[in-house]
């Protein structure tokens, strides 16, 4: 029986700490900026995107993970005898699901050797869907087993999420039912839902605090008689608000896990900064 390795996309942007204890691999979504290309969280960190951004005067734009990076990481795991369990941002947000079929395509002999798994969600959300599953292949379940787990995850997990605009989503097409709050006065800070892979607008607040102390509360009532529970707060550039949102969400949910994770540059791009986020997973 082979061993299972796992394998993500930058937007989930699992701590480096995380990925290296339990063996993930990340293939790299791409950020395209004018003339330039960059390899989300290996050619520019969330740091440097965002510092840039700020006196940007051409906005970037971002593609999904290029099919010869995601066929040259299937052939390294296979190489060094593993099976393979693809885990990636969801197909209505990104063309990265299309790769990674088209990448187990081009290796036919080894097909049955790789499983891909459509997280409906992205970034901390599809990170826990990434870290329970690495966890359970390192503990020895099979290829079944934890594509198994991973599909489960998926009812498991949400993010709610507060943005300083809504201009970048528009930009980048990925407003969904939130473009009805376009127009909306400049007080007005959306707290939005990632659901079934579009963003949905859950309820306006006048003031960033008022509305992350409303996403706070959205979850404690999610989550309400499920355990255990994982949070991760998520930040665009914004790490004093999502620290301190974080210390108020474990107050009041008692988490077995937290994470405090940056939005890399792709998610960035699109969320825009000063973006804060609540993921969880609860009852598995």
């Amino acid at each position: 029986m082979s061993k299972v390795a796992v394998i993500t996309d930058s937007t989930a942007y699992i701590p480096d700490a995380m990925l290296k204890a339990h063996s993930i691999t990340v293939v790299p979504q791409v950020l395209i900026w004018g003339e330039e290309t960059f390899r989300d969280g290996v050619d520019i960190m969330p740091d440097d995107f965002y510092k840039r951004l700020e006196t940007a005067k051409v906005m970037p734009t971002t593609s999904q993970v290029a099919i010869v990076d995601m066929k040259a990481a299937f052939e390294k795991l296979l190489e060094s005898g593993y099976d393979v369990l693809g885990i990636f941002i969801s197909a209505k947000l990104s063309g990265t699901m299309q790769s990674a079929t088209q990448a187990r395509e081009m290796l036919p002999k080894a097909a049955d050797r790789i499983s891909i798994v459509d997280s409906n969600s992205t970034a901390m959300a599809m990170g826990f869907h990434v870290l329970v599953t690495a966890r359970a292949a390192q503990d020895g379940a099979t290829l079944a087993e934890c594509q198994a787990l991973a599909e489960n995850a998926r009812d498991h997990t949400g993010v709610y999420f507060v943005v300083d605009t809504l201009e970048f989503l528009r930009r980048g097409g990925r407003i969904g039912g939130a473009q009805a709050l376009l127009g909306s006065a400049l007080n007005i800070k959306p707290i939005l839902e990632l659901r079934d892979a579009r963003i949905e607008s859950v309820e306006k607040v006048r003031t960033k605090s008022k509305a992350i102390e409303r996403m706070i509360d959205l979850v404690v009532q999610h989550v309400a008689g499920r355990t255990p529970v994982r949070l991760a707060t998520l930040h665009a550039n914004a790490e004093a608000e999502a620290r301190t949102a974080l210390k108020t969400a474990v107050l009041q949910l008692q988490p077995i896990e937290t994470v405090f994770a940056s939005v890399s540059p792709v998610i960035g791009t699109h969320a825009g900064p000063g973006t804060i986020g609540l993921a969880f997973m609860a009852g598995m």
